[in-house]
């Protein structure tokens, strides 16, 4: 029973959210909560939610800090010198370009924080 409820969920977010029926907001609040309420956990739903909005908040409002730090730091131009340095390196080839790209990923990703990774290569890559 617990299956199919969970199997179901997944296919309704994914229709409402792939087929713009509504928004993701509206869907990822409202199909978890139809789901507890079908599969009899109404009594339990607050606590889960409570649960996963503590987990969640480091995260997000780490996400929030490094979008604005790494968004400064491009307007600063502290990423100039790397595209610089990787398009004099790699040129036009799109294979060697890849291969940069992975390059400056790697290096970025030393700290372990994909949303820092993400905010490194893709402005630095962009002009390539």
């Amino acid at each position: 029973m617990l299956t199919l409820l969970g199997i179901g969920t997944v296919a309704a977010l994914l229709l409402l959210i792939l087929f713009r029926i509504t928004s993701v907001l509206v869907a990822l609040t409202l199909v978890p909560l139809a789901a507890a309420l079908l599969g009899g956990f109404a009594g339990s739903f607050g606590t889960w939610a409570m649960d996963g909005i503590r987990g969640v908040t480091p995260v997000a409002a780490l996400l929030a800090f490094a979008v604005i730090y790494f968004g400064v730091m491009n307007d600063a131009g502290l990423f100039d010198p790397i595209i610089r340095a990787l398009v004099g390196v790699v040129g036009t080839d799109p294979v060697r370009i890849a291969l940069g790209t992975a390059a400056v990923a790697s290096v970025a990703h030393l700290d372990g924080a994909g949303a820092s990774t993400f905010m490194v290569t893709i402005p630095a890559m962009l002009p390539l």
